[in-house]
């Protein structure tokens, strides 16, 4: 009998490991002439109350990043600064709710629906891969930035 109440409570612990966090990360890829920003770069975002958080701070030799997407919201507004120039990127999306376990929180799986920005030192931005989960070594933007930059 002991060794039945044993099992049952055995079986009936959960096996599932949860993610440590559970934010996704877009992987943006510098692509074309410049696949290294030596400029600085400062990426921030609006948020609901109306201020802005910041992401990356001044990064220097910049060949690639990682932004985390907002689960709350169908659009990502971005700002990215580089030197004296500021360009803004609205990235639209589909928030899939994500479910492993009871044990574990809901998580928030994205897919990339479409890219807006300004051209002021970027050139143009790619979605390479939409869709976006815990696999954060997928490129999902291709960014180019503009050669000649003030």
């Amino acid at each position: 009998m002991v060794a039945l109440a044993v099992g049952w409570a055995l079986s009936a612990c959960s096996s599932v490991d949860c993610p440590l966090s559970n934010k996704v990360y877009a992987n943006y890829k510098l692509m074309g002439a410049v696949k290294t920003l030596p400029d600085t770069l400062t990426i921030s975002t609006a948020r609901s109350e109306g201020a802005d958080t910041v992401l990356i701070n001044r990064q220097l030799n910049t060949d690639s990043f990682l932004l985390p997407m907002s689960y709350g919201h169908d659009v990502d507004e971005l700002f990215f600064r580089t030197n004296s120039l500021l360009d803004t990127v609205w990235v639209t999306k589909t928030n899939v709710p994500h479910f492993e376990s009871v044990d574990c929180g809901v998580a928030y799986f994205h897919v990339i629906t479409g890219v807006r920005y300004t051209r002021h030192a970027i050139d143009s931005i790619v979605i390479n891969h939409k869709e976006v989960n815990y696999d954060a070594t997928q490129q999902h933007f291709h960014i180019y930035f503009k050669e000649y930059r003030l």
